[in-house]
């Protein structure tokens, strides 16, 4: 993409609503502006972020054998009724009567929706397990939206939902689940800690929140150092299969046996028993949480399936979320210096930036174009007439992981100076060299 053709309108100001460093960032290197409280457009560089996380959340949860759909935005209230939530769910809730005095509501999770569509469509127990999942935008009308995406009332979330005969397959299906998230936010460049949550009215140890380290974080949190050192995405010795029920005990029994815990459960009597070497704090976000509810739903609304000896079962369920737009500032508030944002590799808008340091040199103009048709979509070439010190603030700002700077000095000698944008290191070489590192 060229700049000087693009909607990328950076500030060199810091407007005045923006709280937090991934507000404050986000606004500056144009990804987003706000149309209304807690709702905001995604402008092309945003999306472009948006867009790879949810490519990564999608392929892990289809390796975890969990099936993509798509439920509506707008859900009618009786289903509410049915699990008896539509009163109680307050405040947040967008209700919406249409021209035909019809009451709906603008859908802000879809425990009854995933549950109507089960019970038109599953008779029996031959038909269970399922995990279903789908990428949506939802609404939460918070009464105080802020800190820009991270607290918003409009967002883009992953919501899974998991129907099985009997507990011992929800306790797989949620093994399952869990580990497509550490995997998943591996791969965004994340260290996530899996933390126990409120299991609420259903009891039992099946809630868990994920967490990652950001200065700004809402809670506080402690843990051992053994879940820094994991690779989930290993397949050798040691690694993590979905298919091998072995594994996945052997898995959960890794991610339950090292401490870890937010402020409010929190145990310093066990956190003593970590050894001083291993033991971390810091603030952390929430980025995902799932839960197992039981028959909670299945019951309240009807949904049964007939077993091999003619019995009527409620299937056990359970949900999965990930807030995919969320993750965009959870990222910079864990990525980001003075300058501006610090893309982690598998999400950043562009691979890299080619800053063409004097549009009208010939050689400049040369190595520029070179560049940009062998990187393709991959690179954001700066093609303005601007100075060059424009150039590398905005470069900085919009955090893309490597830098090409070509100057008429090492363009004429066929070379270009390459930045590594985490870390600032820079080399100078040969284009044929930077194109090799950057394929």
């Amino acid at each position: 993409m060229r700049l000087s053709h693009s909607l990328i309108p950076t500030l060199k100001e810091t407007p005045a609503e923006a709280q937090i460093a991934s507000h404050r960032l986000m606004l500056r290197a144009g990804l987003v502006r706000q149309t209304s409280a807690g709702i905001y457009a995604w402008l092309p560089l945003g999306y472009r972020v948006l867009r790879k996380i949810e490519r990564i959340v999608r392929e892990e949860q289809d390796a975890a054998g969990a099936q993509e759909c798509l439920m509506p935005t707008i859900q009618p209230a009786e289903l509410w009724r049915e699990s008896g939530r539509y009163d109680d769910y307050g405040k947040e809730m967008l209700r919406i009567t249409d021209r035909h005095s019809r009451e709906l509501l603008y859908g802000p999770t879809n425990e009854e929706m995933i549950t109507d569509l089960m019970r038109q469509s599953v008779k029996s127990y031959r038909e269970l397990p399922q995990i279903l999942y789908h990428i949506q935008w939802k609404f939460r009308d918070e009464v105080r939206p802020r800190f820009g995406v991270m607290r918003g009332r409009e967002f883009l979330m992953k919501d899974a939902y998991s129907f099985d005969l009997d507990y011992a397959g929800a306790v797989v299906s949620y093994r399952k689940m869990m580990l497509a998230y550490m995997r998943t936010f591996q791969r965004m460049g994340l260290k996530a800690i899996p933390m126990e949550a409120e299991s609420g009215p259903i009891g039992g140890d099946l809630s868990h929140e994920f967490i990652i380290l950001a200065p700004t974080g809402e809670s506080q949190v402690y843990f051992d150092a053994a879940f820094e050192e994991i690779d989930y995405l290993s397949s050798g010795a040691g690694g993590f299969s979905h298919e091998s029920a072995d594994d996945l005990e052997r898995f959960f029994t890794t991610m339950t046996t090292h401490y870890a815990a937010t402020d409010d459960k929190h145990d310093p009597a066990a956190w003593e028993k970590v050894a001083p070497t291993r033991r971390r704090e810091g603030r952390g976000i929430e980025v995902g949480h799932i839960f197992y509810f039981g028959t909670k739903y299945s019951k309240s609304m009807g949904f049964a399936v007939a077993t091999a000896d003619g019995r009527a079962v409620h299937p056990e369920m359970g949900s999965y979320g990930i807030g995919v737009s969320r993750l965009v500032g959870a990222v910079i508030e864990a990525s980001h210096d003075e300058a501006g944002i610090i893309w982690p590799d598998s999400i950043a808008p562009f691979r890299a930036a080619i800053l063409n340091l004097k549009r009208g040199d010939a050689a400049c103009d040369r190595i520029s174009e070179q560049l940009y048709g062998a990187l393709g979509r991959e690179a954001l070439y700066d093609d303005r007439e601007e100075r060059a010190g424009v150039k590398f603030a905005d470069a900085d700002l919009m955090g893309h992981p490597w830098q090409v700077v070509v100057g008429p000095r090492g363009a004429a000698n066929g070379t270009v100076e390459l930045k590594r944008r985490a870390g600032g290191e820079r080399q100078e070489v040969s284009v044929e060299s930077a194109l090799a590192r950057l394929a």
